[in-house]
């Protein structure tokens, strides 16, 4: 069983950044893929970053050289750091992880960018 605990989300206004995270229960070194991954209301999660555990990363077109992905295997978590935000990012943000066959989600932090 993998909890996975989201945090960093809030309102910010256009241009500024925020940095998510998101804590695992128990050691991430075994995880292959994280992700996060987003949704707005009446629309399909979707994927936002993801990153290997050899630390490579691909990222929705929307969000290339704004977002970076990171995790830190030390402190079990996931990062994600969102700068240039947009109103097109308000979403709620999702932590992801697949282990073996059984998908694990966070339970979600909201991102509201606005003025």
């Amino acid at each position: 069983q993998v909890q996975l605990v989201e945090s960093g989300g809030g309102l910010v206004q256009p241009g500024g950044s925020l940095r998510l995270s998101c804590a695992a229960s128990g050691s991430i070194r075994s995880f292959n893929t994280m992700a996060w991954y987003r949704q707005t209301p009446g629309k399909r999660r979707e994927l936002v970053a993801a990153v290997t555990a050899g630390g490579k990363t691909n990222y929705a077109d929307s969000v290339k050289d704004r977002f970076t992905i990171s995790r830190d295997s030390a402190k079990n978590t996931l990062y994600l750091q969102m700068n240039s935000l947009k109103s097109e990012d308000t979403a709620v943000y999702y932590c992801y992880v697949k282990v073996i066959l059984t998908d694990y989600w966070g339970q979600g932090t909201q991102v509201t960018v606005s003025s």
